[in-house]
């Protein structure tokens, strides 16, 4: 995703590190076609706290990728971001070559089909280790653009809300599948009714590949702690970290969460 290539550098970084500005100009010069599409990095170009931006969408296309990204009739589920649009369960992507006919729909289940990989499916369900991409690209952006920019979430709902209202959203939705409902039950578990009910299973939680596009029922292997597992660091984060924080140099807040977390520390909060 163009959304995901997104980093933010600090203003002490133009000083610190004379270098990089001089290859950000070089690049400038020998790719004026290519710059021209993506987000200025002149000296006019400079964001919140002084803040510059490496990003390969401006603010307009940023504008309208979250747009659809946010859209819960496309991107947004209830449980994460998923990997295809919902839009192309009615209108799928068809294709004909030497006579036959392809199509990807969407798919928010299991693979129907052993052509993309067998088990794993890539046309529908929410992926956590895409979602903590888009998440920390959300972050990054805010840091650069602030509270200046904002942004319906989901699209069409009314209320504009910064980007880092918006990647706090998308971690609540990505908890939300390990969590009980109100009935009791947590969506990672679906109609398994030994996890969801047996009291010996049901608090003992699965890390699965990825999750239903629609319910956020786990599927494919039940033991993905590699990615899935980041999930726990995303609660950490947002219980850690507020818009305000952001305020700070990144390596600053970096060495304080590293304290919280090692010495139980807690500095800087009310």
């Amino acid at each position: 995703l163009p959304l995901c290539a997104t980093t933010v550098f600090e203003a002490s970084a133009v000083e610190h590190y004379p270098k990089l500005m001089e290859m950000i100009a070089l690049f400038r010069k020998r790719h004026p076609g290519v710059v021209s599409h993506v987000a200025p990095t002149d000296q006019g170009f400079i964001g919140h706290k002084g803040r510059r931006l490496l990003s390969i969408l401006n603010k307009q296309k940023l504008e309208r990728v979250l747009a659809y990204m946010l859209d819960e009739n496309e991107f947004l589920g209830p449980h994460g971001i998923r990997s295809l649009s919902k839009y192309h369960l009615e209108h799928p992507f068809v294709f004909h070559v030497g006579g036959q006919e392809y199509k990807v729909q969407y798919l928010p289940g299991e693979s129907n089909t052993g052509m993309f990989g067998g088990n794993s499916n890539w046309r529908g369900p929410v992926w956590m280790p895409v979602n903590v991409l888009l998440i920390r690209a959300l972050l990054n952006l805010y840091m650069f653009y602030g509270d200046d920019f904002k942004v319906q979430c989901p699209t069409g709902s009314g209320p504009y809300v910064t980007l880092f209202e918006v990647a706090r959203e998308i971690s609540h939705r990505l908890a939300g599948a390990f969590l009980r409902d109100k009935k009791g039950r947590r969506p990672v578990y679906g109609g398994t009714a030994k996890f969801q009910n047996d009291p010996h299973w049901r608090d003992l939680i699965l890390f699965y590949e990825y999750f239903h596009g629609d319910n956020g029922a786990g599927l494919g292997a039940s033991h993905q702690t590699g990615w899935t597992g980041s999930i726990a660091r995303l609660l950490d984060l947002f219980g850690r970290v507020e818009a305000k924080d952001l305020e700070m140099e990144i390596g600053q807040l970096a060495d304080r969460i590293v304290k919280e977390q090692v010495g139980g520390e807690k500095i800087g909060r009310n």
